[in-house]
């Protein structure tokens, strides 16, 4: 199965994070971005944060004012069964290649994106991955995305 790149998205630390057209990404991630929370956020197994267009888009029609980057996604992906990957997974994102570490917990840091603040939601059923960066490289908005 292969998706596309929706988001890429940076920030000076904390969410939302903001659209860029591509990115340079390397063991830490990508270029430019940086964490507040450095124990639970960035570092070399969790350099990638990874979200899915689809999930956003239900979260949306339930009623939630989320979109892609405010919950502190790196990159946006459209088209992967995410039901079919796990901790371990590769994925091709453009040039890079990046492996599924574990589920990034959701924090309050991301209530206002949750109807009732309920950030929680994340827990059922719509995790965001962190991943680490296997092969760095260039990637851009509607690169192709495939489980390698």
């Amino acid at each position: 199965m292969s998706g596309r790149v929706v988001q890429l998205a940076i920030s000076r630390g904390g969410v939302p994070k903001l659209p860029i057209d591509e990115a340079r990404v390397g063991t830490y991630g990508i270029e430019g971005d940086r964490q507040r929370w450095k124990k639970i956020h960035g570092g070399p197994k969790r350099a990638l944060c990874l979200f899915s267009a689809e999930l956003i888009d239900d979260l949306r029609a339930e009623g939630h004012p989320i979109a892609p980057g405010a919950t502190g996604e790196n990159v946006t992906i459209a088209g992967i069964d995410w039901s079919a990957i796990d901790s371990g997974t590769r994925l091709s994102i453009g040039e890079v290649i990046a492996q599924l570490t574990f589920v990034a917990e959701p924090c309050k840091q991301i209530a206002a994106c949750f109807v009732g603040r309920d950030f929680r939601r994340l827990d059922r059923g719509a995790p965001r991955w962190y991943a680490r960066v296997v092969r760095a490289g260039l990637v851009r908005v509607g690169d192709p995305v495939a489980i390698t």
